[in-house]
């Protein structure tokens, strides 16, 4: 291969690794509505739902974020009145990783309080992006 085509490649590549380093990042702590009957078993939680909604957070031992999320999510479900905060950590749990198709910690999910998944979140989620699909 002469190095003009080599070259060629590597700027394709490079870019096509940039963009969708931008697209993932971007996508990063925003809601996405989830279609679909995708349901949480309570069993998983080891609680019971909330009677309004529970905010379900997925973790790692090693996710430098996770800990941040705990604290607002923990404060939020402590603020509203029927709104609980559970959080599996995969490190223990990988079964529920493949389950709940998460690939990322942290990994949020709203649910209801049939245990319907309404909402994700991958990645760290504002606390104002929560608070907007818990009242929508």
């Amino acid at each position: 291969m002469s190095l003009p085509i080599a070259l060629v490649i590597g700027a394709a590549l490079l870019a096509a690794t940039v963009v969708a380093g931008l697209l993932l990042r971007r996508r990063d702590g925003r809601a996405v509505v989830v279609h679909g009957d995708r349901h949480v078993d309570p069993a998983d939680l080891m609680r019971p739902l909330g009677s309004q909604a529970t905010l379900v957070q997925f973790s790692t031992e090693f996710c430098a974020r996770c800990p941040q999320v705990r604290r607002m999510l923990g404060s939020i479900a402590a603020e509203r009145e029927g709104v609980a905060h559970a959080e599996i950590d995969l490190t223990s749990r990988a079964d529920l990783a493949a389950r709940y198709k998460v690939l990322s910690t942290p990994t949020t999910l709203v649910v209801d309080q049939d245990g319907r998944i309404h909402f994700r979140f991958s990645g760290t989620p504002g606390s104002a992006a929560v608070l907007d699909t818990l009242d929508g």
